[in-house]
């Protein structure tokens, strides 16, 4: 696993400065700390920063073709390009190491901007063709592997794996983004292809960018979608059997490595199937890392050791106190962007002990998503067949004003928390969807914004985020329409960041052996009867390892890596949240209702309401312009809307 960043003036060959380049890579060393690379041509400069995982020896970069006419700056892993080097040698190619990397300069000299489609794995790369003066940018499919870049009025284009790097240009445009303030507050991540500046941009999961110089810079290219046809109407035992082969077959795939390889281990349904599946491939034992949660309300521990001493794996456990909230500074560093998924604490706990047993890990995410997983899926099933016996034109208003009407009830039980649903019912599927993922939902943030950022808003909803996708989708099956958003949105920006951002932090690759591309296409032809059934999600993937594991591991209520945020913020972190929330950096970006601020904090600490969630998004935002505002090579303005 590797950092790339790279400079190119689109208009001539003026002299790209060796300094800056140097100063961009080294802001991503913990991204590959083994060795740094560095090619520099009139008008073009590639850095690199190498984790070493295949041929030790001779995989350093940027690498070369056979005459350096075309070279590459990687990140991430072909998985198959074992199969794809004799098939390039019949071509004439000629290799000089035996890694994945060098597959992608001779593919692109074979295919060209094709060469994508050949290539099974994670990646993001950036390629330069010296003869076709063509810079080629690309991202794997699911977005497993991140690309930033920035178009600058100088007329050149500056592009890295972190965003932090891109920071490192004086030219980059720091001004926040309104409309990214909107999408962060509604799902607590800034969705592709935006970012949090409005100088930058993020490369697109399953998008390439060929930038030739002397012409104008094009749109991304769409290169690969994911179809849910539910036209595969194989049998529930043929089904679990063929699951249970493309499985073993896309873990056997990522065990490719040249140094230790383990697997994180939650004692979840997800990461157990993967270690079952490792455990039969391996002669030695598997390497499993857990963490273990002190409050005993958030623990899955023992279910995890559960499965480690079926399968005899050389385990460890890392216990993660109630009160692990030291990183909360850490993550605005990490992530270079706001960013509000609490279970980044664990995830990078997780890392951090991963990496002091191997270097390459693999995990079970993804398997939500492709399998249908989330209890969202089955809320929002339950929800359709009641949208479906009235028509918009009537659910609007009459549960409209429900909505409005009936109290907010946090503390009451589930059945009694009627509000939320009611809103649900007031809406289309797709803002139905949107409405329940939010963290902070549209009356909310209509509270929370104060009038200038409106105004630039201009009456903008990030519920466009998912119209836009939507409109892609199977529209006609329920599970199918909510899979496809959240393999366009939530996957990519919430969960495959956090990992990517978390695992680089320590220098740990991990790899997803649930986001094959073939076993998630092939998941999509499936029915969605086959992934939610009655009141059971991932129906298909726990049928398939009841051979392999126990009834306590594949039917327990689902737990996830949960942190105490109510009592944090009501207890140890009282002070932090209040003055960090109604501090005078918060109040002079201008963005937000001073009194809104209050309301929140006020009534979460005095018992009245569970404002945890938004004061968690609220919080990060706040160590998000700390980050800026202490950063030397930052000159973000604040007053972002101003």
């Amino acid at each position: 696993m590797c950092g790339i960043v790279g400079v190119f003036d689109v208009r001539g060959k003026r002299e790209i400065s060796r300094s800056l380049i140097e100063r961009m890579n080294e802001s991503q060393h913990h991204r590959g700390p083994d060795e740094g690379g560095i090619h520099l041509e009139p008008g073009l400069g590639l850095g690199h920063r190498r984790l070493s995982i295949i041929d030790l020896a001779t995989g350093q970069q940027p690498l070369y073709n056979e005459d350096g006419t075309v070279c590459v700056a990687f990140n991430g892993e072909i998985y198959n390009f074992q199969e794809l080097i004799p098939e390039l040698t019949r071509l004439g190619h000629v290799f000089h190491s035996r890694c994945d990397t060098e597959v992608i300069v001779h593919a692109w000299e074979a295919w060209g901007a094709e060469c994508v489609n050949r290539f099974r794995g994670m990646f993001a790369f950036a390629l330069w063709d010296r003869n076709k003066e063509t810079l080629f940018l690309a991202r794997d499919r699911l977005g497993v592997k991140p690309l930033h870049y920035a178009a600058l009025d100088d007329g050149t284009v500056i592009f890295a794996s972190e965003l932090k790097a891109l920071t490192a240009h004086a030219g980059l445009d720091r001004n926040l983004e309104p409309y990214a303030i909107e999408e962060y507050f509604a799902l607590g991540y800034v969705p592709e292809p935006r970012t949090i500046y409005r100088g930058a941009r993020k490369l697109p999961p399953a998008h390439t960018l060929a930038i030739v110089r002397g012409q104008r810079i094009p749109a991304p290219q769409e290169y690969w979608d994911v179809s849910f046809t539910l036209d595969n109407r194989i049998g529930e035992a043929e089904a679990c059997e063929e699951l249970v082969r493309r499985l073993r077959e896309s873990v056997k795939l990522r065990m490719i490595s040249d140094v230790p390889l383990g697997a994180f281990l939650s004692g979840g349904v997800d990461s157990s199937a993967v270690v079952a599946m490792m455990t039969g491939l391996s002669s030695d034992p598997v390497e499993t890392c857990s963490i273990a949660f002190a409050d005993p309300a958030f623990d899955e521990s023992r279910y995890a050791q559960e499965v480690a001493d079926r399968y005899r794996t050389r385990h460890h456990v890392d216990r993660v106190e109630s009160d692990d909230f030291d990183l909360i500074d850490t993550l605005a560093t990490t992530y270079d962007e706001p960013y509000a998924d609490s279970s980044a604490i664990p995830t990078y706990r997780v890392c951090q002990l991963a990496r002091t047993h191997v270097t390459v890990a693999l995990s079970g995410d993804g398997g939500d998503e492709s399998f249908g997983g989330y209890r969202r899926y089955r809320m929002h099933m339950g929800e359709e067949r009641m949208r479906s016996a009235l028509p918009l034109a009537v659910r609007r208003p009459v549960f409209g004003l429900l909505g409005r009407m009936y109290p907010k009830a946090d503390w009451a039980p589930r059945v009694f928390r009627a509000k939320s649903t009611f809103q649900a019912l007031a809406r289309d599927s797709v803002e139905a969807y949107f409405h329940g993922v939010s963290i902070l939902r549209d009356d909310m943030r209509a509270q929370l914004f104060g009038n200038t950022l409106k105004a630039q808003l201009g009456g903008y909803n990030a519920v466009e985020v998912f119209h836009r996708h939507a409109q892609r989708a199977n529209r006609d099956d329920p599970v199918a329409l909510v899979q496809y958003l959240d393999l366009k949105t939530y996957l990519v920006g919430d969960i495959n960041t956090k990992v990517d951002r978390a695992s680089m932090a320590h220098s740990l690759e991990v790899r997803e052996p649930l986001m094959d591309h073939p076993l998630v296409e092939w998941l999509a032809g499936l029915p969605s009867s086959h992934k939610v059934r009655g009141s059971e999600g991932k129906y298909a993937l726990k049928k398939a390892m009841e051979p392999y594991l126990p009834p306590q591991i594949l039917y327990r209520p689902k737990m996830g890596f949960a942190v105490p945020l109510a009592r944090w913020f009501r207890g140890p972190l009282r002070e932090r949240v209040r003055n960090a929330v109604l501090g005078a950096r918060m109040a002079d970006t201008g963005l937000f209702n001073q009194s809104y601020l209050r309301h929140l904090v006020d009534a979460h600490q005095s018992g009245g309401r569970d404002y945890s969630a938004p004061l968690w998004t609220l919080l990060m935002f706040d160590s998000f312009l700390g980050l800026c505002a202490g950063s030397a090579a930052a000159t973000t303005r604040l007053q972002a809307v101003g």
